[in-house]
């Protein structure tokens, strides 16, 4: 626990880590007192593509926690990001929420439902069957296929629910196209969290509770790698991977030195 506790820089996915739904987690509050206390450098990195980063920061700040809105980093931004620099100016029919719609936006690509260059998906509430048919027609006629991230499932407050992964397959099976997904544990996201954090991935530790991207993501990349219990896995699934995280913790609260 002492070499963790001396990195710098700090990796925290946010679902299931620092949050379930609308309420914040045990110890949370605890652990960012003691990253600030420390001086440490720290990022909420999400494969969410919902909200902007204000959105999540004022999204903490009503569950008592505040913290600034430069630690924040997204899918839906890294998508916006990817795109930006993959075709200038490009164009794009999305299903997704405003997180995703803003950070595209801001990278100057535009919307179009009749011959975009991509279709983009991200979490959204409002997924229904006319835009899956819609998407499935734009994507067989040449449009290309992006996922925000690939997790098929996400911690909520009411257990757990369908996530970006799930929602894309419709259109794979329905097309026989494969959808280059951006989020983690793509090495595209996690090496702009460590620019944005200005370490090295051996000064660094990526938190989070999912073994098939955070965990993945965190060894692929070099960075120490802690597994909270506090998400989607359980203890007895991390034997089923043939990798492992450094460590295993009930949740972020038992990283800071207790008194």
């Amino acid at each position: 626990m002492e070499a963790l506790r001396e990195k710098k820089g700090f990796i925290c996915d946010m679902d299931g880590v620092i949050y379930h739904g609308n309420r914040l987690l045990p110890g949370v509050k605890e652990f960012v007192d003691w990253l600030y206390r420390e001086d440490k450098r720290f990022l909420f990195l999400t494969n969410s593509s919902e909200r902007s980063p204000r959105e999540l920061q004022q999204k903490l700040a009503r569950m008592g926690l505040e913290v600034d809105e430069s630690h924040f980093y997204t899918s839906a931004l890294a998508t916006a990001r990817f795109l930006s620099t993959q075709a200038p100016g490009c164009t794009a029919y999305v299903i997704g929420a405003p997180g995703l719609f803003n950070a595209l936006y801001d990278a100057g690509i535009t919307m179009n439902d009749v011959n975009p260059d991509y279709v983009v998906l991200g979490e959204t509430q409002t997924y229904n069957y006319d835009n899956i048919v819609k998407a499935v027609q734009l994507v067989r006629a040449g449009a290309r296929l992006i996922g925000t991230n690939p997790d098929m499932t996400g911690p909520s407050e009411s257990g757990i629910v369908p996530a970006c992964r799930a929602f894309v397959a419709p259109i794979e099976l329905a097309t026989g196209k494969s959808a280059y997904f951006v989020g983690k544990p793509n090495p595209l996201m996690m090496r702009t969290g460590l620019r944005m954090l200005g370490v090295h991935s051996d000064e660094a530790v990526m938190i989070g509770d999912r073994m098939d991207t955070d965990m993945i993501a965190g060894i692929e990349t070099g960075l120490d790698t802690v597994l909270v219990l506090s998400g989607v896995t359980a203890r007895e699934e991390i034997e089923s991977f043939p990798y492992r995280p450094r460590l295993v913790l009930d949740g972020v609260g038992d990283i800071p030195p207790t008194e």
